[in-house]
């Protein structure tokens, strides 16, 4: 859902009156000191960006009405292409007035219909909005809601040499991912990007109908501190629209911006490996499976020695040929190299197949980040992914499942797969309270997904990889149990088929899936923050009844 429109600059002071110093947008542009402001923390500068109000007689509106999920085309009133806070206090107001539901795109890469839905009347797009600075009022960096990942890291690396360990896709924006508990190749090392939230700006509607922004921080003593902690892992779409955040990582003290984030690896080590199908016989995928879970389970404690190192296992159906595991390792790693190798000599012992390396170099960390070996697909695709945490290794079952479906020859598909990503480390770290984040325990996240063109193949390709996800999870009701072995769902890949009885037999709603303890909370943020329910779609908190 990424529709990116270059804002003019970051305002040199914010509408609550703090310092900032940011990187420009345009091209070429670096650290700059920022126009003055004027007493409402607009710039006096170059003209401010937007309002723009797109309808769908505009030229525009064909682009502005999806996401990257080509699956789904919205037919709103109206797209308003906002700049500031101001804009988006007005354009949540005037919608509010006229009484029509409102939905709020920031990077679009939403898994489902939470923008483009026919019921949504207002999109408010903040793709404007994607300034990154440092706020020495706050002594946190501001990342505004629009910013894409691959513009986050860009420009903290380039003006300070810190990072978020945030997500892989460089086109994915900041003000979904942060919200839901975003994870990435780093995240191992130093946690989930949520985990470095300090504050948060959210334009809300109290009970009046009345919209105005509110700053809430991770400060004890903050009254509005309920607010901070449901944007940790919340998830999108639920309490207002947010338009900036303060990230400092946990602990950091000082006030030198180049110690209050993680700082960026110089240089990491890369690799992509291929254990072709062919030879592969059902144990030897087993086999493989199952070693790169164990690894996981010896090498993903807090203060293990390996958490400089994240991968993504992709078993693809045998029509692709091969299954892939992509690698990342920080260059400074001692032995980081041999890590990387013994590591995959480790996922690949005994499968009777022989590994063949596709890539294997030694990169700049930034143009790491830009690597299509971790990096999501074009917008051009359909597509259908359903998430699941895993706690231990894969049981027998679960394998049988993983063979049956990427194996089918009823249905052969080089883009039908699963995704399983390297997790745990110091993620866990963290208690299942202390964010909205309630898994903490997990070695893996892992994902059944399939990627496709024509919508006159909708239905089979829903029909894989609904009824693997529902095998890969036949003990658990066809979903991941809150049990030792799965731990539930993930909202950042947000999957509206756990509603259905026919997708989950379990008898555990998609509310305790997602956010299992947690959710009571989250409620009663709702009915503080959004008591008129006016932000809302399919996975949305509830308000208590």
């Amino acid at each position: 859902m990424t529709s990116t429109v270059t804002r003019r600059r970051f305002v040199k002071r914010t509408a609550t009156g703090v310092g900032v110093a940011a990187v420009g947008t345009g091209l070429g542009a670096g650290i700059f000191a920022p126009p003055a402001a004027t007493a409402a923390g607009e710039s006096t500068g170059s003209t401010a960006f937007g309002p723009v109000t797109v309808a769908s007689t505009d030229s525009r509106y064909a682009d502005l009405r999806r996401g990257t999920n080509q699956r789904f085309e919205g037919n709103p009133e109206s797209i308003r292409l906002v700049g500031s806070t101001s804009q988006v206090v007005a354009a949540v107001q005037s919608a509010v007035s006229a009484g029509k539901k409102i939905a709020v795109r920031s990077g679009g890469h939403c898994y489902e219909d939470f923008v483009a839905n026919a019921a949504v009347k207002v999109v408010i797009d903040l793709s404007a909005m994607n300034a990154v600075g440092f706020d020495s009022g706050r002594n946190a960096f501001v990342i505004e809601a629009g910013a894409k990942l691959g513009q986050v890291y860009e420009r903290l690396f380039k003006g300070w040499g810190v990072t978020v360990p945030g997500g892989a896709c460089p086109t994915v924006g900041a003000g979904g991912h942060i919200q839901g508990g975003g994870y990435g190749a780093l995240s191992r090392r130093y946690g989930l990007i949520s985990d470095h939230l300090y504050a948060v700006e959210v334009v809300v509607v109290d009970r009046t109908g009345t919209a105005k922004a509110v700053v809430a921080t991770r400060e004890a003593s903050d009254p509005n501190r309920d607010l901070w902690w449901a944007h940790t892992g919340g998830g999108g779409g639920n309490f207002g629209v947010v338009t900036r955040y303060w990230m400092r990582a946990p602990g950091a003290t000082g006030s030198d911006p180049s110690k209050l984030l993680p700082k960026a690896p110089s240089e990491v080590w890369i690799s992509t490996v291929n254990w072709p199908w062919a030879g592969l016989t059902k144990d030897g995928f087993g086999r493989l499976m199952k070693n790169y879970a164990q690894w996981h389970i010896d090498n993903s404690a807090p203060g293990s020695a390996q958490l400089s190192l994240f991968s993504e296992l992709k078993p693809s159906h045998r029509a692709a040929g091969a299954i892939s595991l992509t690698v990342q390792v920080e260059a400074s790693a001692p032995g980081a190299e041999q890590m990387l190798d013994d590591f995959v000599a480790y996922v690949g012992a005994g499968t009777g197949v022989t590994a063949q390396v596709a890539d294997h170099r030694k990169v700049p960390w930034l143009h790491a980040t830009q690597w299509s070996g971790f990096t999501g697909p074009d917008p051009l695709f359909r597509f259908k992914g359903k998430p699941a945490y895993q706690r231990k290794n894969f049981t027998a079952a679960q394998l049988d499942a993983m063979y049956k479906h990427l194996t089918r020859t009823d249905y052969e598909y080089p883009a039908a797969l699963m995704l399983i990503s390297a997790y745990a480390g110091k993620v866990n770290e963290v208690g299942p309270a202390d964010t909205a984040v309630a898994q903490r325990d997990s070695i893996l996240k892992v994902q059944t997904a399939v990627l496709w063109t024509d919508a006159a193949d909708d239905a089979k390709h829903l029909a894989w990889v609904r009824e693997f996800f529902r095998d890969l999870y036949s003990e658990t009701g066809g979903v991941p149990g809150l049990n030792g072995v799965t731990d539930g769902m993930f909202i950042n890949y947000a999957d509206a088929d756990v509603k259905d009885p026919a997708w989950n037999a379990s008898g555990t709603p998609w509310q305790q899936l997602y956010y299992k303890g947690n959710y009571a909370a989250l409620q009663q943020a709702k009915a503080k923050w959004d008591p008129r329910n006016t932000f809302s779609h399919a996975l949305s908190v509830e308000l208590p009844s």
